[in-house]
């Protein structure tokens, strides 16, 4: 009697030590999947891939006006043209100057004499960032969007 009471508790001691065998492993694969380094593209950029040059257009807003109507001309020569039309007030700003590229070819650094701002570059668009680079938010959020004319390629 005492015999088939030994194998009874050896097999189940066996199963347990399977088991838990299943849940180390289960548990290490889960552990190594979210330590995973992801890998970036440094290769397919916004600078490469994109037909980022062109003219873009948008109305932001403004403190003590309408609004202020922006294009922004990119140049594949890596310079810049930007007018700022200040609605209702009768005030237009020019300025040029060169485009810096930063975060592997995704944002746009503008620096001219007047004009100091980034913008992330996307498929006929760009949008504006703050001054740590991070996107707009906020209910006004899309009046930082300048989207691409059509038809314009330089």
């Amino acid at each position: 009697m005492k015999l088939p009471v030994f194998y009874f508790c050896l097999a189940a001691i066996s199963l347990s030590a399977c088991n838990q065998t299943s849940k180390n492993s289960q548990q290490a694969t889960a552990d190594s999947a979210a330590h995973e380094t992801v890998a970036v593209d440094t290769v397919h950029t916004s600078r490469n891939s994109l037909d980022w040059h062109g003219t873009y257009e948008a109305t932001i807003p403004c403190a003590d006006c309408e609004g202020i109507k922006t294009n922004i001309t990119l140049k594949n020569n890596n310079t810049f043209t930007i007018v700022s039309e200040y609605i209702n007030k009768n005030t237009k700003v020019e300025d040029s100057g060169k485009v810096m590229w930063h975060d592997n070819g995704a944002v746009v650094h503008l620096t001219g004499k007047e004009t100091n701002m980034k913008l992330k570059v996307g498929e006929n668009k760009l949008i504006g960032l703050d001054q740590e680079g991070h996107e707009i938010e906020g209910p006004n959020a899309h009046l930082y969007v300048y989207n691409k004319v059509e038809g314009e390629k330089l």
